[in-house]
Formats: structure tokens, C-alpha cells, sequence
């Protein structure tokens, strides 16, 4: 299994919203690092539902339930989509300020590639943020 962090802005895409639907397509996305990524994502991966601008927190779990597909907001056809469902909500929201605090966390994507809005997480990284949320 892989693990994921995947930012929306709340205003835009909550995850109130995501919980409302049940699942939607995560698309959009206009960058070519975050497109490999989203074509490595396997059924069952894990991400982070991350508040980006507005809160600036982790809030929930997700999970991969699409593979990558045409994104259809992609006139091109360039870029990909998948389809995320939630699992749960965290426990603890963990915000952006108590991530950066964590050594283990200090070399985590999300803080070199801040406009990326899919990072790839290691084990440690999940573990730490799952501990941090208090889901361990």
C-alpha cells in the first residue's frame, strides 16, 4: 500500500463535501509530478484529506477507489484523475504548523513542494501524521 497526502482548498472542496457525496473524482490537477503519482495510485492506497489555504490542517482519511483515468476537465488530454472515497474523519485534525514542528515529518513533500497539490508519503511520514491524530 501506498500513502498520499492530497490537498483541496475547503472553499472549493471540503471534506464535509467528500463525506456528502461519497466519492468523487479528484481532477484538475495541472502538474506533471502530481500526474505521475496519480498513475502510480493503486486501489486501496490511503491519503490524507488535506485543508490547504483555508485551516491548513489534515481532516480525514481517504482511500484510492478509482484508478487513473482521463480527467475530463482536461480539454488536452493530458492529465489524469482518480476517485477517492472517505473512510473516516481524524480523530485529531493535525495542522499544518504542528506537522512542521515533527522531525520526523521535516523532509515530508508537502513543505519542499508546498504548490503541489498531491504528495507521496512514506510509512513513517503515515505513521507519524496516524499517531499525531491520535488514530494510533
Amino acid at each position: 500500500m501506498q500513502y498520499w497526502l492530497m490537498k483541496s482548498e475547503p472553499n472549493k472542496y471540503s471534506w464535509d463535501d467528500l463525506v456528502r457525496d461519497k466519492r468523487t473524482v479528484w481532477d484538475g490537477i495541472r502538474n506533471h509530478q502530481v500526474a505521475i503519482w496519480l498513475r502510480q495510485m493503486q486501489l486501496g492506497d490511503q491519503a490524507i484529506f488535506y485543508h490547504s489555504n483555508e485551516g491548513l490542517q489534515a481532516v480525514g482519511i481517504m482511500e484510492i477507489v478509482g484508478l487513473a483515468h482521463p480527467d475530463a476537465t482536461d480539454a488536452a488530454g493530458r492529465f489524469v484523475a482518480v476517485d477517492v472515497a472517505p473512510v473516516r474523519p481524524l480523530k485529531k485534525f493535525v495542522p499544518l504548523a504542528a506537522m512542521k514542528a515533527e522531525p520526523v515529518l521535516a523532509d515530508m513533500p508537502l513543505f519542499r513542494q508546498f504548490r503541489l497539490s498531491v504528495v507521496q508519503l512514506t510509512d513513517a511520514h503515515w505513521a507519524k501524521l496516524m499517531e499525531m491524530a491520535g488514530e494510533r
